[in-house]
């Protein structure tokens, strides 16, 4: 079959990457403009042009995809694969050919843009795949394939896409062999849906009058892409990777706690560790190293 892909971030050229390889036949990408990235704001393509550069296969780009109905409808393909497109197909769209999707949870749960960063905030223990019929409302199509993946302590965004992007690869392979030999059973969505919304810049403030637990979560979140951060006297330190420690009492929310050898915050019922960081110059040290440069300063902003 031939595929119209769509999609732009890592993840998704991690898919692309995998249905190349299995032997599946890309007749061009689509994905978004390129645009200034966060170190500099130089104009950076997405990984998904990128990587199908390399591969010769034919790139587009629309900040609006819909408004190009037209010449898509042009491109001779049998159906398509969305994957962190990042964009609302409309139905006009939909209607030129099936399309599924990759979408990295156990559908209905955590429909929208935002599931692997949501499953990390909301401390679960399992996420997982559901390869889906694509249908104008969003993530309700019938699910092809689904398959869940455990979350270990450990995980952070990074680790889990890239558990999850292989999980997919799997599962999308399959689909389109199923949807090839037309074996493929479509069966509706099932159960209570929950949500995710778009991440915003100041959601990765944290709040120290939430648990260590809750703020891990959000480091673990969110570290990468937009930022965890705290400020102390106005200046923004931005949290790479942090732990929870046992509890002090003696302290209040805010409160530096006094240790030579770990950077520890009080929370709500439990101390934050901060294990590393980006200083207000910008150099990666971890915690301790930045406690050592502290001077007169007993709680954060």
């Amino acid at each position: 079959m031939k595929i119209l892909f769509l999609g732009s971030p890592n993840f998704a050229k991690i898919v692309l990457e995998g249905i190349l390889q299995a032997g599946h036949q890309v007749v061009a990408v689509i994905c978004q403009p390129d645009r200034p990235a966060s170190r500099g704001h130089k104009i950076a393509m997405p990984a998904v042009k990128t990587f199908a550069l390399e591969k010769g296969i034919k790139v587009l780009q629309f900040d609006k995809v819909n408004n190009h109905i037209d010449e898509i409808s042009k491109i001779d393909c049998d159906l398509f694969v969305t994957a962190s497109f990042g964009q609302i197909l409309s139905r006009e769209f939909l209607s030129l050919k099936m399309g599924i999707n990759v979408h990295p949870s156990l559908l209905p749960k955590l429909r929208g843009a935002t599931p692997i960063q949501t499953a990390l905030l909301l401390g679960q223990k399992t996420t997982g795949v559901t390869i889906q019929r694509m249908v104008y409302q969003m993530d309700t199509g019938d699910i092809i394939l689904q398959q869940s993946v455990q979350i270990d302590d450990e995980d952070d965004y990074l680790s889990l896409e890239g558990k999850l992007a292989k999980v997919s690869v799997g599962l999308l392979n399959q689909a389109l062999d199923q949807l090839k030999n037309r074996t493929a059973k479509f069966t509706p969505q099932a159960g209570e849906p929950t949500f995710t919304r778009l991440i915003q810049k100041q959601d990765g403030k944290l709040d120290f009058n939430q648990t260590a637990f809750e703020n891990v979560c959000k480091v673990k979140a969110l570290a990468l892409n937009p930022g965890a951060y705290f400020e102390i006297g106005g200046q923004r330190i931005k949290v790479l990777k942090a732990a929870v420690e046992a509890d002090n009492i003696l302290y209040q929310p805010k409160d530096i706690v006094k240790d030579k050898n770990k950077f520890l915050i009080k929370c709500k019922n439990s101390v934050l560790q901060i294990l590393s960081l980006i200083s207000p110059s910008g150099k990666t040290m971890d915690g301790k190293a930045f406690l050592n440069g502290l001077h007169n300063t007993e709680k954060v902003d």
